[in-house]
């Protein structure tokens, strides 16, 4: 049985090690759980390994929100202590304390 250990946790907020966006975590995955389609697009030189930790970010940049979808090997703390705008966050989290978001939700 395969054990996985996510770095990172529910309302951490995080950047991606070379893209100009960050995000709340939402969601993970313990390894890859997107469509083929989606790994296939990604060039063979930067796809990240299947066997580790995937994370859902309600994610912003300079532009737009957005849900990303990002492996844990592309993403790294943010320490800005800035909140991310995102206007889903409302929906799934308490307001901004600490660092972090706290949920707002009960999980199964």
């Amino acid at each position: 049985m395969l054990k996985q250990h996510a770095r990172f946790h529910l309302g951490q907020i995080v950047r991606h090690r070379k893209h100009p966006f960050r995000g709340v975590i939402f969601d993970v995955d313990a390894t890859f759980s997107n469509t083929e389609e989606w790994y296939a697009a990604i060039p063979e030189d930067s796809r990240p390994r299947r066997d580790q930790p995937f994370y859902h970010l309600l994610a912003e940049n300079d532009d737009s929100f957005y849900v990303a979808y990002v492996s844990e090997q592309n993403l790294v703390p943010d320490e800005s202590g800035m909140p991310v705008g995102h206007p889903d966050l409302p929906d799934m989290f308490g307001d901004f304390e600490n660092g972090a978001y706290p949920l707002q939700f009960s999980l199964n």
